[in-house]
């Protein structure tokens, strides 16, 4: 991080070491997202398999993008991205999401991967609040992957019909 950038973000009252660690649970819950959904687009049965394994697929691509996203902001900020698997299942905001055994059941898949995106909203907008007008480059970071989790979310529930 340069010397000015993380003037500013000092300047703003924000630890940097909590700053990567926020950043870093994540980066966690991305690679766990990541996975499961990655697994089930390749597992999915029964009828529309093509279109859920299409939607879990584009999704699974979206939140490896996030992954990466954050681990440069964590590298750019000084800090080192979590290495290992076991760190990453144990160092998210929220458990793996799992994957269930009814990979024909797609009302049970779409619950879980709403709930897991209603989560990963909730800790980009803390993100956000905590980096607004403080650390700039964190604080559009942390909109910019809301806004996506926000579409995969609207995707899911569209699936079923949920009105607004």
């Amino acid at each position: 991080m340069g010397k000015k950038s993380r003037e500013l973000v000092e300047k703003g009252g924000l630890d940097i070491k909590d700053i990567i660690k926020d950043l870093n649970r994540a980066y966690c819950d991305e690679w766990l997202a990541y996975y499961a959904w990655w697994y089930m687009a390749r597992s999915v049965e029964g009828m529309g398999t093509e279109d859920m394994s299409e939607y879990l697929d584009k999704i699974a691509k979206d939140e490896l993008e996030h992954a990466t996203e954050l681990a440069e902001r964590i590298i750019e900020l000084g800090g080192l991205p979590i290495n290992t698997l076991g760190a990453v299942e144990k160092g998210g905001n929220a458990p793996y999401p799992g994957v269930m055994k009814n990979l024909s059941d797609y009302h049970e898949i779409i619950k879980l991967v709403t709930t897991a995106e209603a989560g990963a909203i909730d800790v980009y907008n803390k993100i956000a609040k905590k980096t607004f007008g403080k650390d700039h480059d964190t604080y559009q970071l942390a909109t910019h992957i809301m806004g996506e989790e926000i579409g995969h979310e609207e995707l899911f529930e569209n699936l079923v019909g949920k009105k607004r």
